[in-house]
């Protein structure tokens, strides 16, 4: 048994046996693939890939690129220092 299955509560555990993964490697994908798509959406909505330049509110897509990449950083950053790490293990 991995160390991290050992910090999983003992039902937890067993699911963890019968399923022969570990959450935590699924977690890590997920997460990984989540910063992708933050990051991703921002930059296309800073080029314009949805065409909003002639809307009256095309300032949004501005606003909501620059979010979703600090967004996207700001959880790459607690995805590879660990922070995230321990989120789920008290349950």
């Amino acid at each position: 048994m991995s160390n991290e299955d050992k910090n999983l509560a003992p039902e937890r555990q067993d699911e963890a046996k019968k399923n022969g993964g570990s959450p935590q490697a699924v977690r890590n994908i997920f997460g990984i693939f989540m910063i992708l798509i933050y990051v991703g959406m921002g930059v296309l909505f800073l080029i314009d890939f949805f065409g909003w330049e002639n809307a009256s509110w095309g300032w949004l897509r501005y606003v909501a690129g620059v979010v979703l990449i600090v967004y996207g950083f700001w959880r790459g950053y607690r995805q590879f220092s660990g922070i995230d790490r321990n989120i789920g293990d008290e349950y």
